[in-house]
């Protein structure tokens, strides 16, 4: 059964390789708005998701963006909601059990799936994968509807990421977000969790 849990933010690992730094910019900038009760708050309601693994580490499962929003905001610590106690696991089974689970996406800033040791230790280890922003931003202006399954931003990324050239600049990157959104309600992404039909 889920519990709510304060954990030091320093100490949590994460179960993914990237994550899109645009994204986690604009949450710092909502956390550094927040006085400290309001930001408490903040994180009580919106809860990370995490499992336990071996040594009592704290895994998340996903929020990554928030996770390391909190981290580059100097935040000490943050709500998590625990989905399974793995702790009495060894590594291989434990890593074995969150693949089964879908609770891990070692997948790197090309799209490609690298090892488990190559995640990183710590929050501040993530690297970008600016496609993962690009999906972020679509699905906020309602080119995709948010879903449950798994890692979805990461499949739209990789749709995005065969289809788009992103440029150096923030306006580069506002384009990218109309070429995208169009993309995004085409039949050629039907199959993708949460398509629109245009």
């Amino acid at each position: 059964m889920s519990k709510l849990h304060e954990s030091v933010i320093r100490k949590l690992h994460p179960t993914q390789i990237t994550v899109g730094i645009i994204e986690v910019a604009d949450k710092c900038i909502e956390l550094a708005s927040l006085k400290p009760h309001e930001r408490r708050e903040f994180l009580s309601r919106h809860p990370i998701p995490a499992v336990l693994g071996p040594e009592e580490k704290l895994y998340i499962t996903d929020h990554h963006h928030l996770a390391r929003a909190a981290w580059d905001e100097g935040i000490e610590t943050g709500f998590f909601i625990v989905e399974a106690d793995f702790s009495k696991l060894d590594a291989a089974e434990f890593w074995r059990e969150m693949t089964s689970n879908r609770w891990v996406h070692p997948i790197d800033g090309s799209g490609k799936k690298r090892p488990i040791g190559e995640l990183p230790r710590h929050l501040d280890g993530l690297s970008d994968d600016i496609y993962r922003s690009l999906a972020g931003y679509v699905r906020n202006a309602g080119g995709y509807d948010k879903t449950p399954t798994a890692f979805a931003e990461f499949m739209w990324a990789d749709y995005f990421r065969k289809r788009i050239v992103i440029g150096r600049t923030r306006a580069d990157f506002e384009r990218a977000v109309q070429q995208a959104y169009a993309l995004a309600r085409s039949p050629a992404a039907r199959n993708l969790p949460g398509h629109r039909e245009s």
